[in-house]
C-alpha cells in the first residue's frame, strides 16, 4: 500500500505552510485529494511529488500562473506544451545562471583586489 500524508507532514517535507498547500490545492495545481472517515485531507506520493516540484519551480521564479498553466497542460497530457513552458523557463533560468556567474567574477575579483591592498598596506589579507 502506497504511503499517505497529513498537511503536516507535507508541510514539513516540503516547508510549505498549511495556508500554501490548501492555496495551491484550491487552485488545482494537485489531483483531488482524499478524505479519511474522519473528514482529514490524505495526500499521497503523487501529491508530495508535485508540492516538491512546485517549490523547485518557485525557487526559479517561475510566476504561479505559469505553475498553473503547465499543471494543466501535463492534466491535460498536452507533452508537446508542457516541454514548450518547460524548456522556455529553462532557458531563463541559464541566462538568470550567466548574469549571476558574471556577477560572482566581478565580487571574486574585487575581493582579490581589496586582499592584495590589505597585504600592501600591511593589515594582513591572508
Amino acid at each position: 500500500m502506497e504511503p499517505t500524508f497529513s498537511i503536516a507532514e507535507i508541510s514539513k517535507r516540503t516547508s510549505l505552510s498549511y495556508d500554501t498547500i490548501r492555496y495551491y490545492e484550491k487552485i488545482g495545481l494537485l489531483p483531488p485529494v482524499k478524505r479519511k472517515e474522519n473528514g482529514q485531507k490524505e495526500y499521497d506520493k503523487l501529491h508530495l511529488d508535485r508540492f516538491i516540484f512546485i517549490t523547485h519551480l518557485k525557487r526559479t521564479n517561475m510566476p504561479l500562473k505559469e505553475i498553473e498553466k503547465y499543471m494543466t497542460l501535463a492534466s491535460a497530457r498536452n507533452y508537446e506544451s508542457c516541454y514548450s513552458v518547460l524548456h522556455e523557463h529553462k532557458l531563463k533560468i541559464e541566462s538568470q545562471m550567466a548574469e549571476m556567474n558574471a556577477t560572482l567574477e566581478m565580487m571574486n575579483y574585487k575581493l582579490d583586489h581589496f586582499k592584495d591592498l590589505m597585504k600592501r598596506s600591511g593589515l594582513g589579507g591572508d
